[in-house]
């Protein structure tokens, strides 16, 4: 399958099949898939139907997968690893392509990614079980109980197309690490680009029942979670998708990362200097198209002026453009749809009052840099998720304010906090709902091996491999006598 990726500068369209019950799948008509930068047809995307859903799962759940050893699941997926990082370059190219991230974004993707696949090789053999305490009273006593931990059987990946790569090995790994199958929902934005990543798993040893590869619109994904035979659901996406995938959830297990607002705070004893650098980084990076990426940056009045004028400084120093080449920071937005609808928040924030101090413009899918103040809390670009290179500076007095304001928004992924204070940083723990408080650091940030998530409608569970490892197992408790 690789030959069809094989150079960078190829004009011909990817051929983006479906991987169904050992077979890579084409259907008689395919859709059209354009690259959003210059707009020509990136991939022809074989999308699938009810029938080709029905027969991946119906292999999937009659997979022996969780019949391999642990030793061997492991190092097939060190072997994936290492065919990740051989093959990133191609990977990387083809993810550029499809989804307008810059080259050097897409390069440390690849490199998160086989990072991901490494640690869940490593976790496939310490899935580990517990002896129970129950000799603590009358009915437990004279007995031992042990836990033992087995795979849930098969579980469904649904995966976004703003870090498809590393996030579909956030899903993959684990599932196979913990001995269960798997059924990939690829975004309809990165559909060639999850074909070379199953490619790389089924070349390192993943058993062609144990995996499927699915492409297709919202309503594909609607039916593979709501299908009895999966048992478990990963979810990468928006918060209203995710609601409804929790619904039809029911009994059965899930982690579901969602979105958020992206607050950072720069309070009045920050380093000014490092604190700039990384909020323009995190900021921009992916074209802000990141759950997690900085949005709302609330600065003390103390450093205010000073701050902002760094910042501002910084960010009309990005290059946009063109995300094939080495120098530009920030790429394309995922389409037109999306582009329009950001051009349309900032006009409506200017309407409203608010101010856009640097950027603003947009040229095809490429919004400019931009930095907004004067931006009252109910304007979307503030209370929303913009998905885009967008930053909205709120200056406070009061870090109280920030924290209720973060409580308000009914969202709790990330928050960064720029302080020296450790009282400040320990108020924010209690204060504020969010997955982690990030101190001297902003809303973006995640080491791979950390467990990350929301809280309230920015999501549900844990996500890191060993956490999601455990999550796709089940306990189940066996008790004896004390001796038999």
């Amino acid at each position: 399958m690789l030959d069809n990726a094989s150079s960078s500068s190829r004009d011909e369209p990817y051929e983006a099949r479906a991987f169904i019950a050992g077979e890579w799948v084409t259907k008689p008509i395919a859709r059209n898939l354009r690259e959003p930068f210059q707009n020509t047809i990136a991939s022809r995307v074989h999308d699938c139907d009810q029938a080709d859903l029905e027969r991946a799962l119906a292999t999937l759940a009659g997979s022996r997968v969780a019949a391999i050893a642990p030793m061997e699941r492991s190092a097939s997926l060190h072997r994936a690893a290492a065919l990740m990082k051989e093959r990133g370059e191609l990977i990387a190219t083809v993810l550029t392509r499809e989804t307008g991230k810059t080259i050097r974004d897409s390069r440390q993707e690849l490199a998160r990614a086989t990072d991901v696949l490494r640690f869940c090789a490593e976790e496939a053999i310490r899935v580990e079980g517990r002896q129970l305490p129950i000799a603590g009273s009358p009915a437990g006593n004279g007995r031992v109980a042990i836990g033992l931990r087995y795979p849930v059987g098969v579980v469904a990946g649904i995966v976004p197309f703003n870090a498809p790569v590393n996030l579909a090995c956030h899903k993959i790994g684990p599932a196979f690490a913990a001995g269960n199958a798997i059924a990939l929902k690829a975004p309809p934005q990165a559909p060639y680009t999850l074909l070379l990543v199953v490619q790389v798993c089924l070349d390192a040893g993943v058993p062609p029942d144990a995996i499927a590869l699915l492409h297709g619109d919202g309503d594909l994904g609607a039916a593979l979670v709501r299908d009895s035979r999966v048992d478990f659901i990963s979810f990468t996406g928006s918060a209203r998708a995710g609601l409804a995938i929790k619904a039809a959830a029911g009994m059965r297990g899930t982690i579901l990362e969602l979105g958020g607002v992206g607050p950072t705070i720069i309070h009045h004893d920050a380093d000014i200097d490092e604190a700039a650098t990384m909020c323009v980084q995190s900021g921009y990076r992916l074209a802000g198209q990141s759950c997690a990426s900085l949005q709302n940056l609330f600065v003390h009045q103390a450093v205010l002026e000073r701050f902002t004028a760094l910042f501002l400084e910084k960010v009309a120093g990005l290059t946009s453009g063109d995300p094939g080449d080495l120098a530009t920071d920030v790429g394309p937005v995922i389409n037109e749809t999306a582009a329009l609808r950001i051009e349309s928040w900032l006009a409506e924030a200017r309407a409203g009052g608010a101010r856009i101090l640097v950027g603003g413009g947009r040229r095809g899918n490429v919004i400019e840099p931009t930095v907004v103040s004067a931006a009252s809390p109910q304007m979307k670009i503030a209370c929303d998720e913009v998905f885009g290179p967008v930053v909205v500076i709120h200056p406070y007095d009061d870090i109280g304010f920030v924290f209720e304001w973060i409580r308000n928004t009914g969202l709790g992924l990330n928050c960064g906090l720029f302080t020296k204070l450790h009282s400040v940083a320990f108020r924010a723990a209690r204060e504020v709902p969010c997955g982690a408080i990030i101190v001297n650091g902003t809303s973006t940030f995640r080491p791979d091996q950390m467990p990350y998530g929301g809280l309230r409608n920015s999501g549900y569970g844990r996500e890191s491999p060993r956490d999601t490892v455990v999550a796709m197992t089940q306990e189940r408790i066996l008790v004896f006598p004390d001796a038999i």
